[in-house]
């Protein structure tokens, strides 16, 4: 770590150590989330534990609202821009491989030129593969549409090695950061690792205590959740998409392309319409935000992220809709060079905090059975 990151996640830490003491004396908004249960079961806090807790922290700004010693008073509290702002230092801390800060703090431009560069690279070796005749002309599905300019094998097999090296870099970013929680290997596996999966599937800390969250303003709404739910399922859909048709090729011998009322086109139609609305509303939601809410420094990563997902989704349903037309060369280099793109930055942008939320989720459900020095287990 650089000396000039090293200063800054120390000024963050004590930040964060300054606040965390003074909702632990507080203690109005214990109902809001897991975030102040959590850290009341504590009366200091070391580096792992801030990293934990900014990462249980959904950021739904509830506790802003309600918060007697938020801007103006002189504590000038902002609990959630805090923990948004220790969630920037751990991005950069437990990244695997270890990378330049750069790669965070510049995170928008930097996906902005792994979406072109991936473009230029998917056209390019689409060309050479095919031909530019092949290219550019039009296949029927008994052609085999895509299928026929870049067969089955080496497509999977490209984006498969990609995909794979990108989840072994988020899973080398999950066992650090878990390391440093302190907890055992195995402790969320069974009941813990189960109920924090219901509540991150169900987004259970983006309800403001039960009346929404004060997200993009003051007044309690369920529009973030909803929105994020659609890119989140988006996501998954599309992902199930392409594990059925998988399924189908290797297993069952059924060649594509598919139908359109195939499961596989179903799931990938929706799941493209999920990354369609889903973070266009959540952009839009942003766009509205109060400025208190979030880390400034941290919009270009999360613009970037919402931005590679619209157009995984839109390039994915044109390619669909368009897959017999002579645009479908262009095209399929387009959809392959966002999903390329999305892969190559996943551990090193916005998607790294739904690994982390996880394990801080996970952490929560093991030591809030775990009874301390006046605070008795749930």
């Amino acid at each position: 770590m650089s000396a000039p990151e090293g200063s800054r996640l120390a000024a963050t830490l004590a930040e964060a150590r300054r606040v965390l003491a003074i909702c632990n004396a507080c203690r109005y908004c214990e109902g809001y989330c897991a975030v102040f249960p959590a850290l009341e079961r504590r009366l200091s806090f070391d580096e792992g534990d801030i990293h934990y807790l900014a990462s249980l922290c959904h950021n739904c700004g509830s506790c802003l609202y309600a918060c007697q010693y938020a801007p103006p008073h002189e504590f000038r509290l902002d609990f959630p821009r805090v923990m948004a702002e220790v969630r920037g230092e751990t991005y950069r801390k437990y990244a695997w491989p270890r990378v330049p800060g750069v790669l965070f703090a510049r995170n928008g431009s930097l996906v902005a030129a792994a979406i072109v560069a991936s473009v230029l690279l998917a056209f390019a070796f689409l060309v050479a593969f095919a031909g530019s005749g092949r290219f550019a002309s039009a296949w029927s599905d008994a052609q085999g549409a895509f299928y026929a300019i870049l067969p089955h094998a080496p497509m999977t097999a490209i984006f498969g090695i990609v995909f794979l090296l990108a989840a072994c870099a988020l899973a080398a970013s999950f066992a650090c950061f878990w390391r440093d929680t302190g907890e055992k290997a195995g402790a969320a596996v069974g009941r813990p690792g189960a109920e924090a999966a219901h509540d991150a599937f169900t987004l259970k800390y983006l309800d403001g205590g039960g009346i929404g969250c004060t997200y993009p303003g003051a007044d309690p709404s369920y529009a973030r959740r909803r929105f994020h739910h659609l890119a989140f399922y988006g996501f998954l859909l599309c992902f199930a998409a392409t594990s059925v048709a998988t399924l189908y090729h290797y297993v069952l011998g059924w060649k594509a392309p598919y139908p359109f009322l195939s499961l596989p086109v179903v799931l990938g139609t929706l799941g493209g319409i999920g990354l369609l609305v889903g973070p266009a509303g959540l952009a839009w939601l942003k766009v509205r935000r109060d400025p208190e809410l979030a880390d400034p420094k941290q919009d270009g990563m999360d613009v970037a992220f919402l931005a590679l997902l619209f157009l995984t989704g839109l390039s994915g349903l044109l390619l669909l809709a368009l897959r017999e037309t002579s645009a479908m060369g262009s095209l399929l280099a387009i959809h392959l060079a966002m999903v390329l793109a999305t892969f190559v930055t996943m551990p090193y942008g916005k998607f790294v905090h739904a690994i982390y939320r996880f394990a801080a989720l996970a952490r929560y459900h093991v030591e809030r059975r775990r009874p301390v020095a006046e605070v008795t287990a749930e």
